[in-house]
């Protein structure tokens, strides 16, 4: 095998350059907490284990070195795209938690997030906390690898990604617009609740004016949202591992239908 992937150098170091470009750009993957070294070996693992099917299926390469180092960022570009496209679905979880810290009053409370290495509001972190545990649950490192590696190599080529450029950016505009989608209808029932929380304060503070809306306020909208949380985790889980897989279906489809 060692010898094979001698022979065939320069289409292995093809393999190797869009398998590591995913690796730096998916979620959970992508951390710096990652030592550098794993990702290469990991990636390189990645690309031995589907180096055998490529070269059997035929990938030509060229002779020069132009058009080789043209192939190379179009590989490298593929498997950016692939690991955006995940983060997309990832970063739905932590929107949602931004969407309703505001209104049960944890907007100015943030922590750093040593994954993505920003500063995200609580609950944003505690939902992505819980989307990362459904994600390695629902074996998504196995469809990292059979479908952003093992399904890309068969779909397209980087030299596919001109001549059908327009169904790539359709579909990354499509995942960019159901983040937001997606991330509205996770936060949409704790939401919904502290808008009803609010407006019912906002009756009662004029109904009797002596009421301290925000001594009570607050109070009452963290011990709701919280109850609301623990009472809706196991159905949170639930929508988290579907909206995962439909994110990997999603996935194969865009690299499938436009390969």
């Amino acid at each position: 095998m060692f010898n094979e992937i001698l022979d065939g150098a320069d289409l292995f170091f093809l393999i190797a350059v869009r398998v590591l470009a995913m690796v730096e750009t998916a979620p959970l993957l992508s951390s710096d907490g990652i030592p550098q070294a794993a990702k290469i070996a990991l990636s390189g693992l990645a690309a031995a284990a589907v180096f055998p099917w490529v070269r059997d299926a035929g990938y030509p390469i060229p002779d020069t070195i132009g058009p080789y180092l043209a192939l190379l960022a179009g590989e490298a570009l593929l498997g950016i795209i692939t690991g955006f496209f995940l983060v997309a679905v990832q970063a739905a979880f932590v929107t949602a938690g931004q969407f309703f810290s505001l209104q049960m009053g944890f907007g100015a409370s943030e922590v750093y997030d040593p994954l993505a290495e920003i500063e995200i509001p609580l609950m944003g972190q505690y939902l992505n906390i819980v989307a990362m545990l459904v994600f390695v649950q629902v074996g998504g490192f196995r469809n990292l690898f059979l479908i952003g590696v093992r399904g890309s190599f068969q779909a397209l080529r980087a030299v596919d990604l001109v001549m059908r450029r327009d169904g790539f950016f359709e579909y990354l505009f499509g995942a960019v617009s159901l983040l937001f989608k997606n991330a509205m209808t996770l936060a949409f029932p704790i939401l919904g609740t502290l808008m009803v929380i609010s407006v019912t304060m906002g009756l009662l503070s004029k109904a009797a004016p002596q009421m301290n809306l925000l001594t009570e306020g607050f109070p009452l909208n963290i011990g709701v949202a919280f109850l609301l949380l623990f009472g809706s985790l196991p159905f949170l889980m639930e929508a988290f591992a579907r909206l995962i897989d439909a994110g990997f279906l999603d996935l194969a489809r865009m690299l499938g239908g436009t390969g």
